[in-house]
């Protein structure tokens, strides 16, 4: 077998403070409001400038994707040194605070109705949500007196499941990309038949896979599954903690450039 029953400590659970109906809708106004601020900004930005950044800027709102293949700078000038395209930036600017008040929303329902659910509320503390760099990040940890597989398949267990299906309604909600990794503790798997933890990290997060999407998750915003085995370690300092055996479900910021 490749994996063991360890005692831990497990990720901290964050209570929010506001129950009930309100979740995280007023991280969406405070976006817009943000938003409308940077709109501002903007708009006495180019009041300051010359004629021919009045023009370019005017011509982009005009025909953005003409634009965009004729001058991609809007500040005018051969010097030396990267210009600046205070379009596109604020643009990318708004679309991030935008998402990331949605995910911060989507994170309070997933909390709140699993809080809510008698069956499920006990895993809150083996759920970790955090914002990371491509998008908001979903973990579903293992602990030493509850597993989310058996031991050594890649066969999810009931209670992991019902948390999967209500991920995967959640998740359906926004537009954007997922990407479904799994990760194993550094215990070898012992097979005759060259089977490793590789395998295995990647057929969990397959099969992860296979329960969003019949939680409502649409297969084609599942844009890739790793399996990286015990090459992304959670608990370095101990390689065969329980709580290296994990499942993340990614949701890519789609504002982010290739």
């Amino acid at each position: 077998m490749s994996e063991g029953h360890d005692n831990v400590i497990i990720v901290k659970k964050k209570k929010g403070g506001h129950g009930g109906h309100h979740g995280g809708a007023w991280k969406v106004a405070y976006a817009d409001f943000v938003t409308a601020m940077m709109a501002l900004f903007i708009v006495l930005w180019i009041l300051g400038q010359d004629k021919e950044v009045v023009e370019n800027v005017a011509g982009y709102f005009r025909d953005p994707v003409g634009f965009s293949t004729q001058n991609k700078n809007i500040l005018p000038g051969q010097g030396q040194g990267p210009r600046l395209n205070i379009l596109d930036e604020s643009q990318e600017e708004i679309q991030r605070m935008d998402e990331e008040a949605k995910f911060e929303a989507m994170k309070d329902q997933i909390i709140e109705e699993l809080s809510q659910n008698a069956d499920l509320g006990n895993l809150l503390d083996q759920l970790k949500i955090e914002m990371v760099e491509e998008g908001l990040r979903i973990e579903m940890l293992e602990s030493a007196e509850d597993i989310f597989f058996e031991i050594g398949t890649a066969q999810l267990k009931p209670e992991a499941q019902k948390i999967l299906l209500l991920l995967g309604k959640q998740i359906e909600s926004l537009p954007n990309l997922l990407i479904i990794e799994g990760h194993t503790d550094s215990r070898p798997f012992l097979s005759q038949n060259n089977y490793t933890n590789f395998e295995l990290s990647a057929d969990r997060a397959n099969s992860a896979r296979k329960v969003l999407v019949r939680g409502g998750l649409s297969e084609k915003k599942i844009d890739e599954i790793r399996g990286y085995a015990d090459s992304r370690l959670l608990d370095k300092g101990d390689p065969y903690s329980v709580k290296n055996r994990r499942i993340s479900i990614i949701v890519k910021y789609s504002w982010k450039k290739k």
